[in-house]
Order: structure tokens, then C-alpha cells, then sequence
């Protein structure tokens, strides 16, 4: 298994499951700020499919985000995801059916099942971490 670290640098795709457009919410400044650092953000949210947000289209399914982006080739690199710990399982499985290589659940979010079955699969597994905190601190060891 990967590091934080490596797993953060090695990324350039990340589909946000339950990005909201509402400006008071983590997802949101999650999102943003990994787009301000470079990072493809792919929003999957269903009660928003079709529109956009952050100037990307939103996908109801991991799956229906994956469909689209393979016409280009591009690939779900990390799986980024703003649910309830007890919604994680069906968001693992489908993290496993697109092929994503990392199932990241951020702060306050853990699921043991989850984590397990990603694992097996081959993917990476981060839990209970924040994708903007981690990513700020590669920026202060490089400083």
C-alpha cells in the first residue's frame, strides 16, 4: 500500500461522491481547492446530475463518471468520498468496478467492510483523513 504522500502525488483524477454546489460545505472547499492545486475533479452527486459544479460536469454514479471519462482515456485515480461511514460499502464496491486506485474516506469517516474490500481489490485506502489537510501538509515539507 501506498503512503499519503504518494498516493496524493501520484493522483491527477479524483471523483468527489457527494460534492455539493452549497458553499457552507467541506465537499465543496475540498473540491475547490484540490482544482486550484492542479487535480481533475469529477463530481458525483445524483441530486445534481447534469449540472455543473466547480466548471465540471456532475455524474449521478462513479460509474456513469467513469463511462465518460474513458473516451479520453482518463481513469479515476482516488475516489474521494463526503457520505455517511455506513454509505461507504456500495461507494467500495463501485471504486472496485471502475478500476479507481484509492478509496479515500475524509475526516470523521471510517468503515472497516469498506476498507477491506477495496484493499483486496488492489486499491489503496485512506480513512478518517482530509484530502486538503494532507495536501497542504506535502506543501509545508517541500517549503
Amino acid at each position: 500500500m501506498r503512503t499519503i504522500e504518494q498516493i496524493l502525488r501520484a493522483a491527477r483524477t479524483v471523483a468527489v461522491v457527494g460534492l455539493s454546489n452549497k458553499p457552507e460545505r467541506a465537499s465543496l472547499e475540498v473540491a475547490s481547492y484540490l482544482q486550484g492545486q492542479g487535480y481533475r475533479i469529477i463530481p458525483i452527486n445524483p441530486a445534481y446530475a447534469g449540472q455543473e459544479i466547480l466548471g465540471e460536469t456532475v455524474y449521478g454514479t462513479l460509474q456513469e463518471a467513469a463511462d465518460a471519462l474513458a473516451s479520453s482515456g482518463t481513469r479515476i485515480d482516488i475516489v474521494d468520498c463526503f457520505r455517511k461511514s455506513e454509505e461507504i460499502p456500495p461507494i467500495a464496491k463501485d471504486a472496485i468496478d471502475v478500476r479507481a486506485g484509492c478509496l479515500w474516506m475524509q475526516l470523521g469517516i471510517e468503515n472497516q467492510v469498506a476498507a477491506d474490500l477495496a484493499r483486496a481489490a488492489g486499491l489503496d485506502v485512506v480513512m478518517n483523513h482530509c484530502m486538503l489537510i494532507e495536501h497542504r501538509k506535502l506543501g509545508e515539507q517541500a517549503a
